[in-house]
This record gives C-alpha cells, structure tokens and sequence, in this order.
C-alpha cells in the first residue's frame, strides 16, 4: 500500500533539521522542546495540513514571543527548505503575523517561492480585502512567476484545502484587475492559475465570467487556453453560451444510438467499458462535445453527479464508434456504494442516450 502523504513531511528528520537550524541562528532555541511539542499524543491522529499548522504554532511556542523578531529567525532559515515542508513559514506568519502587514504580506510573497503561500494570505484578504488587493495587483507585477501566481491563487473564491473567500464569492469584481494583468503572462503555471480562479468565479457568476472570456477569446494561444480551462465547469454542465463561445451549436441533428455496457452489474473496484454510436446528421463536418455524466447511488439515497469529458472536435457526417472506460475504483474524492447508478451521454450540451447499472460490494458475488 501507498505511503500516506502526511507521512512523507514533517518527519522527525525534518524537525530535528529546522530545530538544529533555528538554534544555530538563535541559541537560545531549544530542539528537543521543539520536537517534544510537535511529536504529542494527538500525531498521530492530525492530517497533513493540519500537521503544518501544528508544527507552525510549535514555532510560535518556543520562538521569541515577539513577532517582529521571530519573523527574522524564520527568514533566514527558510532558504534551506523547499517543498510543502516550508510551507510552516507562511503559515506561521498567518497564525502570528495578521497584526503585523507592513511586514507579514512582503514576507508572504518572499517564502512563495519556497512553498506557495497561497493558504496564508487568505485570512488578510478576508480580514481587509481592498488593503490586501493592493498587495496582489502590484504582486501581479513581480518579476518572479512564483508571486505572479500567488496574486491569482491567494484570491480564488473557492480554493481546494483552502478557506473559501466569502467576500469575493459574493462580489469577485475586485480580483478582475489581477487576471486582466496576467491574463498574457508568459509562465503557464501563472496562466493555469488564472483559469482556475476564472473557474472559480463562474461556479456563481457565469454571465460575468462568459461576459470576460467572450472579450479575451480570439487574441492569443494563451488567452484561448485561458478561456477554454476557465469555462470547463460551464462546458461540463451544458451552458449554450459557452458552448457557442467554443463552436459547439446546436446538437439537433447530432444523436447517439447503441449506448452498450460491458456489464449491466459490477463490484466496487472495478472497470465499466461503454461503447456507442455517434450520428452525424449535419450536411458538412461539424464542432462535437462528447461528455459523460454518471449518476451514483450515495448511502443517504440522494445520487451524487459528476460529468467527465470523453472527447471534442470536428466529425464528418455519418456514424462514429465511441468506446471509453470508467472506473468504479474507490479515490480519496469519491467513494462507491451498492446501488443503481445510471451513464449519459451528452452531447453539445443535451442528454442523448441513458442506461443503468446496478454497482455491488467488492465481496458480493456477480451472477
């Protein structure tokens, strides 16, 4: 079995390295009341980022109380460390700095390099958005791609492992001037970034996110990217407007018929193949969103949805053989439960062809 990632970092290797190089930089340290405090009773029991902020309020424990000058310590250390390890750094400046901006947001976008501290500056945004988006716009303009992406990350409305930024789900006019700066940067791990707080944004404001994507499509390889990765939630559920955006139109005379199963039951852990066929009425080739959305049966009875794409681009006319797979392997996302689950078909933005399927416990026999 796999390594659980909470067990690749913060290991007692690591801690004993930061506590040796805090104490060479600060004697009075103490590594082993260091480690004492980060290896208790509850270890065991954190998750990852939970382990890191843990090992972060450790810091705050056995450092100079003040901040200003536990802030030094830390800063010239933090050099030696890179990877999620270091990302301690920017949150201890969360946990202790939210009092201390002239010093705590520069300090942010020194350690980004280091390990992203896009968690970090999520409780300034929220605590003072319009003085913490100043920080982000000029960050927009940094010469190190590492910053660039910190002022889109940091303020995603909605991103993964990080606190939701309520203020700007309600109203993300005020990110609009970060991304229109990066919008043709040259690093794709910028761009990327751009689009996914895009994505974001168009989870409660499509008209306003289309409305942006409409203006900035056309102009370059990169904004096309851009746009096309911020539109992918808008894609996935069918919105005619992003489809046209895209070339995908009207799925009148687009149909699918002998939607087949490989088997119509199947264990948890194992792997559905489907296979149909795609009829191209149109009188010449045509633009074609092929997408999948299975229904799961969940334990509270409600069924769960997701849509995952299987394939775009011009089809001549006439029939077209699709055949794809789907696991029902168990993800640290989603999990599987016994019941009827049911596979559609859409395409350019409408449901096609329906079936059902029946998924069993892994130990249950198949007949």
């Amino acid at each position: 079995m796999p390594e659980k990632l909470k067990e690749l970092f913060f290991t007692p290797a690591f801690v004993d390295e930061l506590g040796q190089s805090i104490a060479r930089e600060h004697p009075a340290f103490d590594p082993a009341r260091f480690a004492g405090l980060v290896f208790d009773e509850l270890w065991g029991q954190r998750e990852l980022k939970a382990r890191m902020q843990h090992v972060a309020h450790c810091l705050g424990q056995t450092l100079p109380p003040e901040f200003p000058q536990a802030l030094e310590i830390l800063r010239a250390v933090a050099p030696a460390f890179h990877g999620f390890n270091a990302m301690i750094f920017a949150d201890f400046v969360e946990q202790y700095g939210q009092d201390y901006w002239d010093l705590s947001m520069p300090v942010l976008a020194e350690f980004t390099p280091l390990a992203s501290s896009e968690f970090a500056v999520r409780p300034f945004i929220a605590r003072d958005p319009g003085r913490a988006m100043a920080y982000l716009e000029a960050w927009a303009e940094d010469g190190n791609e590492h910053v660039r992406r910190l002022a889109s990350e940091g303020c995603r409305p909605r991103l993964p492992w990080g606190m939701a930024l309520e203020v700007f789900k309600r109203d993300p006019a005020p990110i609009l001037p970060v991304l229109e700066k990066l919008k043709e940067d040259e690093s794709e791990y910028v761009r990327k970034s751009v689009a996914n707080n895009l994505n974001d944004i168009s989870k409660g404001h499509p008209g306003l996110v289309l409305d942006l994507c409409e203006r900035w499509y056309g102009h370059s390889a990169r904004t096309d990217w851009i746009v096309k990765h911020a539109c992918r939630t808008l894609l996935k559920a069918g919105d005619s407007r992003a489809l046209r955006l895209f070339g995908f139109g009207d799925a009148r005379h687009l149909s699918v018929q002998e939607l087949r199963l490989s088997s119509r039951q199947l264990p948890i852990g194992a792997t559905l193949e489907y296979q149909f066929q795609l009829l191209v009425s149109t009188p010449q080739r045509c633009k074609v969103r092929l997408d999948l959305r299975v229904l799961y049966c969940r334990p509270s009875g409600k069924m769960g949805s997701k849509v995952f794409s299987i394939k775009e681009g011009e089809f001549e006319p006439g029939q077209h053989a699709i055949s794809r797979r789907l696991s029902l392997a168990d993800q640290s996302t989603r999990k599987h439960s016994p019941g009827e689950h049911s596979l559609a078909i859409i395409v350019n933005g409408v449901e096609k062809a329906q079936v059902t399927f029946d998924v069993v416990a892994s130990t249950a026999p198949i007949p």
